[in-house]
């Protein structure tokens, strides 16, 4: 059997076996969460109501099953790109017009993405305008939506198209180390982003003012004095918008940090759970867990790197995946996209690891909260936030443990619970 023909039969079976594994942890959430539906558990009796559990079940479910059609098309375009030639279609389509050279790849780069897009637009719009329309979660206008989607690709462009340039760029001139290079500017980059997101481009899609409300500032400045813990500023973002969910958060490096609060958040939780909450954040950066999931990014993105710098020298990895390379031309794009193709299929199956890290990473941060704010505000936040984002109270374990960054409701507020009882 020749490498080739090796490498399709591998990549053919990792993706059935992933679209299987999706389907069955879909069913099992499904028949779980259907099967609970008409019951409030225990724990929930005394403060969540039967229509909103059963809201929440329903908001699920209607999730679970869209995200199957959505897995399913996406299986389906992933083989149309590789395995039926759609990538190599288009590679030779461009080359044919433009020639061999940068401008050739730039705009297989830039068409792939285009056509990408386009092909995750009636998803997309689905998503906002009926699922989410359905269950009052979507406050966004079609002229809203619109204008976000085209001032997304317009950031894009100007973000990705001159990194795209340098990688390519380095991957012709930088000699059999260019992977490591290129792994030095992307991580340049990401850097580069977090100073300047915060200030240009999160402006271009919401509006960001200083937070007024005095009583809960003081509250706020105090917790973070308490934490040693500095921000640039505290802001309240428009968030009511687009989207009935709540959410906080922090944004930027360095001395460029800023606490956001979405504007619902503020109006859904008492002054006390909105410190809670803003406490469980700070707990993040106490135990160093946004640092740390920074540097592991940075390392698996440093062996991405090697991996594709090997990959893209291997004839075998282009015809595996239904492309002729060019013999006389650079093939650095059509290695960056088909690397970028392939990753999550075979990374779908490690994702569990990563999501048991970060739900471990959400307790130390709960005990952090529960420590420097009031552990009870934090559980009254929770089933606030619960209920509001019509999140589960009943979901399938194993699903849970393969998905779920954050831990249940139920596990969580069993952990203050213990730790309240512990102290007292």
């Amino acid at each position: 059997m020749s490498a080739s023909l090796a490498f399709t039969l591998v990549f053919a079976l990792a993706l059935v076996a992933g679209l299987l594994v999706r389907f069955w942890l879909a069913a099992r959430q499904v028949r779980h969460v259907a099967r609970h539906r008409d019951a409030v558990p225990a724990p929930f009796a005394g403060t969540i109501d039967l229509a909103a559990h059963r809201k929440a079940a329903d908001y699920t479910l209607a999730r679970m099953r869209f995200g199957m059609v959505e897995a399913a098309w996406g299986a389906a375009v992933l083989v149309g790109w590789t395995l039926l030639g759609g990538l190599d279609l288009l590679d030779k389509a461009l080359a044919a017009w433009l020639g061999a050279g940068l401008l050739q790849q730039l705009a297989l780069l830039g068409a792939f993405s285009l056509i990408g897009g386009l092909i995750d637009l009636p998803f997309t719009w689905w998503q906002t305008f009926r699922l989410e329309e359905r269950f009052g979660f979507n406050k966004m206008t079609p002229g809203l939506w619109l204008a976000d989607l085209l001032k997304g690709t317009a950031v894009g462009v100007a973000l990705g198209l001159p990194l795209a340039a340098l990688v390519l760029w380095l991957m012709g001139a930088a000699g059999p180390l260019w992977w490591l290079w290129a792994w030095v500017a992307l991580a340049g980059w990401t850097l580069l982003l977090q100073f300047i997101v915060p200030t240009w481009i999160a402006p271009l899609f919401n509006k960001f003012a200083p937070l007024e409300d005095a009583p809960l500032r003081e509250r706020v400045q105090a917790l973070m004095a308490r934490c040693g813990f500095a921000a640039k500023g505290l802001f309240v973002m428009d968030g009511s918008r687009r989207s009935a969910h709540a959410n906080a958060y922090f944004t930027g490096f360095g001395r460029a940090k800023r606490v956001v609060f979405f504007d619902t958040l503020l109006r859904q939780l008492t002054p006390g759970e909105v410190e809670a909450v803003l406490a469980h954040e700070l707990g993040h950066f106490k135990h160093r867990h946004i640092a740390r999931r920074m540097g592991l990014m940075l390392v698996l993105s440093l062996a991405a790197f090697a991996l594709l710098g090997w990959l893209s020298a291997q004839a075998w990895f282009y015809t595996g995946l239904g492309v002729r390379p060019h013999m006389a031309a650079p093939n650095d794009a059509l290695a960056l996209l088909l690397f970028m193709l392939v990753v999550p299929v075979f990374g779908f199956f490690v994702s569990p690891l990563m999501a048991r890290s970060s739900r471990r990473d959400e307790f130390e941060a709960d005990a952090f909260a529960a420590a420097h704010a009031d552990g009870a505000d934090l559980a009254r936040a929770l089933l606030k936030l619960h209920q509001d984002n019509a999140s589960t109270l009943t979901p399938d374990p194993i699903y849970v443990g393969f998905y779920y960054s954050h831990p249940p409701a139920a596990q969580r507020l069993a952990r203050l619970q213990g730790a309240a009882a512990a102290a007292a």
